[in-house]
């Protein structure tokens, strides 16, 4: 069954303003602390001051007859539910003995560690009352280095810290190294990052005693993950507990775990009977929301005379922190197996030490393994070339995956599948990327004090992650389009291209689509926003549950106007026949109906929908970054950036580059600027935002963006790949190359992120600090 639409013009490509602008601008947008209940108690938590240490004796009994304090939850309160939080993805029962449990028990691991939760009348009377909380602690010696030789064990199942060891390997990579003209070797380290979201952490939980419900509203991506965590750590059967994630400050990766506040709150609402709420503070934050990053590579890299690889050998190690949380070793595993990036190579082994240290756990951040990952072998690659006397880009263009070799198998694993990728043009990429900031007229370095470099990263980056995703679409009585989805808005658009992938599978106007999602009522299943899977996964769904939809709608239609389906035509806001008559979508809902005479046999307009992929679809491009150095003091300012990518069918274009901007901002904070530094005894030295620097607007240099459409993924119906993470996957080796290039010889010591002017410096022999 079929029909036309009278207007050639596709909703799917059109660069239309977000719909859910306007109730940001006009400041009607609803966030988790802008949610007021009668009855609010308000919690803070009590954190450990020490990076290690025995909890010897804990005394809450000040603090509990506090004026306002309502309760003082310590471990033996929440006894009956403080099981260990559990991993979301790739579940491994060897790493149970590492997951941290809501409050400290016997012992605390890093500084930030929750210890207590006070509930008062307000903040400022649960915060005095931390201050009553007496706690005793015997300090441990501290793991603050994870290549330590010897370090303090933080758990007797590891009495080397070591919580788990990986290996990706294929080919034969010894032979490849013995047979090998050339060897290159580095090292290369990438600091300790966090994302920094507008809105930090928070929650509101009410417990419904007359629908006996459990009500919880906060700032996640993976409400259904959460809700199903919650349910089992409460006891209670899910049906009872309904999460909604209202508008959200920005996610980046911090929204995906599950962290200790996330059972404390609700149960404290739970055991109080009054709604219970809590708001982190930026402190908080930078201590106790999970940090990212902080490998260390170990590279060698076999090379032909003519520059063709060989084999890739590689040793990592990953500071997971503390605990494993919620995405346990998934961080280092992507890391592994996105190494070898968008080139042949005919062996490859990385083996990974996920090691623990005394400082706040890592999970995920913005392009988490890949950013590390890229900027490591993109640099080694440019070692490569220097020491063969090659052309960096040439290098590069002689070792790229061909267009024809697609799907290509790459032999290597992420999130238990193999690494396939489906499509692409990596080649024709490379060149546009090179004709758009015009590499082959570039300048030389110069010296003296202010020399100019110019570097090049390219990436592949895994997005639609499965194993499904689903999506509700009705028509309502007025004729609007409904759609609701288990994944979630962090604020990349999702309401928009969700929106006019329906208005384009239904012919319909995109501003009659209205998308809810982030709500556990809304759909039975649901997965998330996270690894740029939103639009490639929930976009799916809703296509092919609008096109179950049209079918409905066309069957409903037919009847009505008396005429086949194939010679009605869809007019954006209802049905017409070709050879007259015409009726609002409005109009065929009312006759959709159970009551209605033209009802199909499944009454209603309504169809629900589960997409299921057979792989990931992997987004591709290349960065270059332009940077001049100040050789006197060390400082780097980018200049230029160009980013050429393809994303396949891109849903909104404008939405698109929008993400790729922000994600090279956030590239140059971590290229230049962010790093967490601890001392040796677990103390975190940089934990305001006096001290762990951001990007600001004079940081981030003109943008030019080449969007490419030539390979769009065979693996869903619409061509689609993620796009949330490719401005940030190739940002951080660009610039490494570019700092590199503007050193001249110094700069083959380029080896560390951020590129800090102490480093600039550092890497300058003396003769040339002199000189400059």
């Amino acid at each position: 069954m079929s029909a036309s639409r009278e207007s050639a013009e596709r909703v799917i490509g059109r660069a239309l303003p977000r719909l859910e602008d306007p109730r940001f601008i006009r400041g009607r947008a609803r966030y988790v602390d802008d949610i007021d209940l009668p009855h609010t108690l308000h919690a803070a938590v009590l954190r450990s001051p020490y990076a290690h240490a025995r909890l010897v004796n804990l005394d809450a009994r000040a603090a509990r007859r506090a004026p306002g304090v309502a309760a003082v939850f310590t471990c033996a309160d929440i006894a009956g539910c403080a099981a260990p939080i559990p991993i979301r993805l790739c579940p491994d029962p060897a790493l149970q003995a590492f997951l941290q449990y809501p409050l400290a028990r016997e012992r605390v691991r890093y500084v930030g560690e929750p210890v207590a939760l006070v509930v008062a009348e307000s903040r400022a009377c649960a915060e005095d009352a931390l201050t009553s909380i007496e706690v005793d602690y015997d300090p441990l010696p501290v793991a603050a280095d994870a290549e330590a030789s010897a370090p303090p064990a933080l758990f007797e199942a590891a009495p080397d810290n070591v919580a788990s060891q990986l290996v990706e390997a294929f080919g034969d990579v010894e032979r490849a190294f013995a047979e090998a003209h050339h060897v290159v070797r580095t090292r290369f380290r990438v600091a300790r990052h966090t994302a920094v979201p507008v809105e930090t952490r928070g929650l509101l939980a009410h417990y419904d005693p007359a629908s006996e419900r459990l009500q919880v509203w906060g700032p996640t991506k993976v409400t259904h993950f959460n809700r199903t965590v919650l349910a089992g750590m409460l006891r209670l059967p899910e049906h009872r507990v309904h999460l909604i994630a209202p508008d959200v400050g920005g996610g980046f990766g911090v929204r995906g775990e599950f962290y200790p506040e996330d059972l404390l709150v609700p149960f404290a609402a739970l055991r109080l009977g009054r709604p219970v709420k809590w708001i982190e503070d930026r402190l908080e934050h930078l201590v106790a929301t999970n940090h990212s990053r902080q490998q260390i590579y170990d590279l060698e890299l076999a090379l032909a005379t003519d520059g063709r690889f060989l084999g890739l050998r590689a040793r990592l190690v990953n500071d997971m922190g503390a605990y494993l949380r919620t995405h346990g070793t998934i961080v280092p595993g992507l890391s592994a197996g996105m190494l070898p990036g968008p080139y042949r190579w005919p062996s490859y082994r990385c083996e990974v030490r996920c090691v623990l240290t005394n400082k706040t756990p890592t999970g995920t951040y913005r392009a988490p393994g890949r950013f590390e990952a890229n900027a490591a072998r993109e640099r080694l690659i440019d070692l490569a070339a220097a020491e063969l006397g090659l052309d960096r880009a040439a290098v590069r263009a002689t070792n790229l995956i061909p267009p024809d070799a697609f799907p290509y198998r790459t032999g290597t694993h992420i999130l238990g599948e193999e690494v396939v990728y489906d499509s692409g043009d990596y080649p024709h990429a490379l060149e546009r990327a090179l004709a758009l900031c015009g590499w082959r007229e570039r300048p030389s370095a110069g010296e003296g004090r202010y020399r100019t470099g110019m570097g090049l990263a390219a990436f592949v980056e895994k997005t639609g992650t499965g194993p499904f995703e689903g999506a509700r679409v009705s028509i309502d009585g007025s004729g609007h389009v409904l759609v609701s989805t288990g994944a979630a808005s962090v604020g990349q658009g999702l309401e928009t291209c969700l929106a006019q992938i329906a208005a384009d599978a239904l012919d319909a106007d995109a501003s009659r689509v209205s998308v809810r999602h982030g709500d556990t009522d809304l759909i039975p299943y649901g997965v998330g926003s996270f690894a740029s899977r939103a639009t490639v996964m929930a976009g799916s769904a809703v296509y092919e549950a609008c096109r179950d939809l049209r079918e409905k709608l066309l069957t409903v239609a037919a009847r009505m106007l008396e005429a086949p389906p194939e010679t009605l035509l869809f007019t954006g806001s209802g049905v017409r026949a070709r050879g007259g008559g015409e009726y609002t979508l409005a109009e065929i809902a009312a006759q959709a109906g159970p009551a209605g005479p033209a009802a199909p046999d499944d009454p209603g307009l309504e169809t629900v929908r589960y997409f299921r992929t057979q792989g990931m679809a992997y987004s591709h491009g290349v960065v270059v970054a332009e940077v001049r150095v100040d050789a006197r003091t060390g400082r780097v300012t980018p200049r230029r950036i160009w980013v050429v990518y393809d994303v396949g069918t891109a849903v909104n274009p404008r939405m698109v580059a929008g993400q790729v901007e922000g994600g090279v901002a956030q590239g140059i904070g971590g290229a230049l600027l962010e790093e967490f530094h601890y001392d040796g005894e677990g103390q975190l030295l940089s934990g305001s935002l006096m001290e762990y620097l951001l990007p600001t607007a004079t940081d981030v240099p003109r943008i030019t963006l080449e969007r490419l459409e030539r390979s769009p993924s065979p693996l869903n119906p619409l061509g689609l790949k993620g796009a949330g993470e490719i401005g940030i996957a190739g940002v951080g080796g660009a610039i490494a190359n570019a700092v590199a290039d503007a050193l001249g010889p110094a700069g083959a010591r380029v080896n560390e992120l951020p590129v800090t002017p102490e480093r600039v410096w550092r890497w300058l022999a003396p003769e040339e600090q002199s000189a400059a």
